[in-house]
């Protein structure tokens, strides 16, 4: 019997609403650790899902920074990949038709350097057929704006929020930097702004060095912290935006396993992405769900939403 089939024949409601995108249980895969979702066709079924999240799109394909682009940290891992991806254009011609032969959400996440960018992007992907909704991904600089992050300030993030929701009909999911002071005003701002659910955290920044040669191990000198490491910092941050708006939250950050995910839901997220940890196992997404669904036979929970937002404080 296959994943898809052992997680269908449980008797646990695991569905969830993404502030209209309705998937089946709470299990994501993270924009830029899942690909176009064929890399990992050969290791799972991808129908078992919730939803998957495609690596980043911008209106032209990237190349990415050079390397060296990725080092393994304690308890992590820094990339600086610079969003290499194959553009918009061919994401609709070429990675959405394989997508569109299975039963799972598919959900764009997008990038742009400057506001028109990110509307562009949105106008453009709001008339393919197989996507279920927009993550946008405000950590990006606007070039326009000095290399300011667009998530740094609660009215560029609105300023982008408002102009993809005026060119798609798909819900919009808002995915937040961890590198503000208040990523709960953030949040708001977005809410406000029209998005139907956020996302968090994305990377954290940070560095490494070679102590031997004294330079970066990144040639990029910088780039982004996940795994492990950040998840205390992460589950925080979701803890805080879910008390303070009220579209759903999903939580993002150092899940390995199904104990971790069970942390970000208690604190209040409808549903988790799975990112690093596909890197070290590409069926960590099916393992975690099992893993959710024993804990909750284990407590007679029957629903997923007995769970969520149930941290006593």
């Amino acid at each position: 019997m296959n994943d898809r089939m052992c997680i269908m024949k449980s008797d646990f409601d695991l569905s969830v609403d993404i502030g209209g995108v309705k998937i089946k249980n709470p299990i994501i895969t993270a924009s830029g650790t899942f690909g176009y979702g064929e890399e990992y066709a050969p290791f799972l079924d991808l129908n078992a899902l919730g939803a998957i999240v495609v690596k980043g799109l911008s209106l032209e394909p990237r190349m990415g920074n050079p390397p060296p682009r990725i080092i393994e940290t304690a308890s992590g891992m820094l990339n600086a990949i610079g969003l290499q991806n194959v553009g918009v254009h061919a994401f609709i011609e070429d990675k959405l038709p394989f997508l569109r032969t299975f039963d799972v959400p598919v959900i764009a996440n997008i990038l742009g350097d400057n506001a028109e960018d990110y509307q562009r992007i949105a106008e453009l992907l709001n008339d393919a057929t197989g996507l279920h909704g927009l993550e946008v991904n405000i950590s990006c600089p606007n070039v326009s704006k000095g290399g300011i992050a667009f998530g740094s300030h609660p009215e560029m993030a609105m300023d982008v929020v408002k102009r993809v929701k005026s060119v798609t009909a798909l819900p919009v999911i808002v995915k937040l930097t961890p590198n503000v002071t208040d990523v709960a005003l953030i949040a708001e701002a977005v809410e406000a702004a029209g998005a139907n659910a956020v996302s968090l955290i994305n990377t954290i920044t940070g560095m490494s060095i070679d102590i031997e040669k004294r330079v970066p191990h990144l040639k990029n000198i910088i780039g982004g912290l996940s795994g492990p490491a950040i998840k205390p910092v992460a589950l925080r941050m979701v803890w805080q935006v879910a008390n303070r708006v009220s579209i759903p939250v999903i939580g993002i950050g150092g899940i390995m396993d199904a104990n971790d995910a069970l942390e970000f839901l208690i604190a209040g997220a409808t549903a988790v992405q799975i990112g690093t940890a596909n890197f070290i196992n590409p069926q960590a997404s099916i393992h975690i769900l099992k893993g959710i669904i024993a804990f909750m036979d284990r407590q007679q929970i029957r629903s997923v939403h007995d769970l969520i937002g149930t941290l006593q404080c």
